[in-house]
């Protein structure tokens, strides 16, 4: 009788423990679009300019790992919080920051990889953000980098940012470049 109530009991720990196991997979559940507020896709194109100022008493972009050598960029690390302006001048009109860093990533080609959000801070997108998140080939006319993602009015962003250097110190490494960005969004 013993063995009888010890076989049952630990079956019914048995199928507990199974029970409750299965709950872990019920973490996520579909939902409907319209509980998030999304409408019909846009597609939104703007243009800036990044600023990216390494000289100075009060530089925008700094380098936490220099090069591995002097005759490559590769493995130099840069933080940076840049100004996106609506004009080449960086004193025109200010219209957020590219917050992030890039990373020397070509052993023998000047490319970088490029993290960076774009944080709008004025009109209708103050608030909202795109991510970008890519390959830089430094050196070619025109550069293509993914948008990931955003917030605020961008939020389930996706598109591509085209970047064309408009101008450049090379003693300072101070550089100008053209944004220009194509972002679907909600």
């Amino acid at each position: 009788m013993a063995n009888l109530i010890l076989s049952i009991t630990s079956l019914i720990i048995l199928l507990a423990a199974v029970v409750s196991a299965g709950k872990g997979q019920h973490f996520g559940k579909t939902i409907n679009r319209k509980h998030l507020g999304t409408r019909k896709e846009k597609l939104t194109f703007f243009r800036v300019y990044w600023h990216d100022i390494q000289s100075g008493s009060n530089p925008s972009s700094v380098v936490l790992r220099p090069p591995l050598s002097n005759s490559s960029f590769f493995g130099a690390v840069t933080m940076i919080d840049n100004r996106l302006t609506t004009e080449v001048s960086v004193n025109s009109t200010l219209v957020g920051q590219a917050q992030g860093m890039y990373a020397g990533a070509g052993q023998h080609d000047a490319s970088a990889l490029m993290v960076m959000n774009f944080a709008f801070k004025t009109g209708k997108y103050n608030g909202s953000t795109i991510s970008i998140l890519g390959r830089n080939a430094v050196l070619t006319k025109v550069r293509e980098m993914p948008v990931i993602g955003g917030s605020g009015l961008f939020r389930f962003a996706r598109g591509y940012v085209e970047a064309r250097t408009k101008w450049l110190d090379v003693k300072t490494g101070d550089a100008t470049v053209e944004y220009s960005c194509y972002v679907l969004h909600y």
